[in-house]
């Protein structure tokens, strides 16, 4: 952890796992009761005596003290953010059962790489390929999940793979997204929304900095949605998530999202038009390994077609048993990517996908293994309660791709 904000805090019996890359979220609550979100086992208890809700209550008062702010009975609410956690606090004279504080971790880092991804069957070769060059073309890609999916790393990821000399901004009203730190090199302007510059406030700045990509870390109100709206009908490229249970559904996610009376086909239309793709990202426990996975669930074009009809495809869709489906994209697609200069990658279209659409395919995302190595992640569990085992020094193999 690299926080200057908070370098003067004493996070005490909280460093290990600030410090460890395995953990994502750390949850306090119940006078006592710890519970860890990790990238290998999802979310599991601890114990640690030395964290109780004294020590909890400092912390707190820390924060409030570097960050300016009051926490008590008056004030029983606290927000704590600075460039790599945010940490909410609420008081006990709220929480009955004793002070609560969620701490998330948001290091400038892109979690995700390539051969480790392939290799853990997050997504398959063809599908990352075919993803990467849609972003080469410029396509429109929302990406939904539940909380904690890992949507944002998702983003991040894509945005990786956007071209260096196009301008990026991101626009945000909590800071997660840190292409700027990741990217110092490149041409990034980081925009944080607060209680003077509004969505439409920062979007209007943003317009005049002449962007190639815009890149909103949440869409959650419907100021979000007419942003997106407004980026992607004055010509800007958009990457951005959303909470959706299926791709398919963002569309109709971002209507409900609106709070107005807007006719609702004129609405979806220009979402269908606009929008090329939906990208699901699902986490959930294996019942086989008992490990907690997260993986591209579903890849949905969107599209209109000539005689004015909203449709979506789709192409790619893993159930939780891991079976994998898959369909061909449209003509309006592969005519919208080969116009921007970029072609499907070869093998990507199968005429079989189409005559058998109900017929799952084979998961070919390590069958083009090349080289292996041996990786030994840092996870570190101590005293796990409620019957999980600790994973420690978990040999994997890595497929370099």
């Amino acid at each position: 952890m690299n926080d200057t904000l908070f370098s003067q805090i004493d996070f005490g019996p909280l460093t290990e796992y600030l410090t460890n890359d395995d953990i994502t979220d750390v949850s306090y609550g119940n006078r006592g009761q710890i519970h860890l979100k990790t990238l290998s086992q999802g979310i599991f208890r601890v114990e640690n005596p030395n964290i109780n809700d004294a020590f909890m209550e400092k912390l707190a008062f820390q924060c409030s003290n570097v960050m300016g702010k009051s926490f008590n009975a008056a004030h029983p609410f606290l927000d704590s953010e600075s460039a790599e956690l945010r940490m909410n606090f609420v008081h006990d004279s709220v929480a009955s059962n004793g002070i609560a504080c969620v701490i998330r971790k948001t290091p400038a880092k892109i979690r995700l790489e390539k051969d480790k991804i392939l290799q853990d069957k997050y997504i398959t070769l063809d599908v990352h390929d075919f993803l990467v060059q849609c972003v080469l073309a410029h396509c429109n890609i929302m990406v939904c999940g539940e909380t904690g999916s890992g949507k944002t790393e998702f983003v991040k990821y894509l945005a990786s793979k956007t071209n260096e000399l196009e301008k990026i901004i991101t626009i945000e009203d909590t800071l997660e997204l840190h292409l700027d730190k990741i990217f110092p090199h490149r041409d990034i302007v980081a925009m944080k929304t607060n209680n003077v510059a509004s969505y439409s406030d920062v979007l209007v700045a943003c317009m005049r900095q002449n962007p190639k990509w815009i890149l909103l870390s949440e869409v959650r109100s419907a100021e979000a949605v007419m942003a997106v709206r407004n980026s992607i009908s004055s010509g800007h490229y958009i990457l951005s998530t959303i909470h959706a249970d299926k791709a398919a559904s963002i569309p109709n996610r971002m209507y409900s999202l609106l709070e107005t009376n807007q006719e609702i086909d004129q609405f979806l239309k220009s979402i269908y038009r606009y929008v090329q793709l939906g990208v699901l990202i699902r986490g959930r426990q294996d019942k086989a390994t008992k490990k907690f996975v997260r993986e591209v669930g579903e890849v949905t074009e969107f599209y209109v077609t000539e005689d004015n009809e909203a449709k979506y495809n789709t192409i790619y869709r893993k159930t939780p048993e891991g079976k994998i489906f898959r369909k061909n994209p449209s003509k309006y697609l592969i005519d919208y990517i080969e116009g921007q200069g970029v072609s499907v990658p070869d093998g990507f279209i199968n005429p079989a996908f189409d005559e058998n659409p109900d017929d799952p395919v084979e998961d070919t995302a390590v069958s083009s293994v090349t080289n292996t190595q041996t990786v030994t992640p840092n996870v570190v569990q101590p005293n796990v309660v409620n019957n999980v085992p600790p994973v420690v020094n978990q040999v994997v193999n890595q497929t370099a791709v």
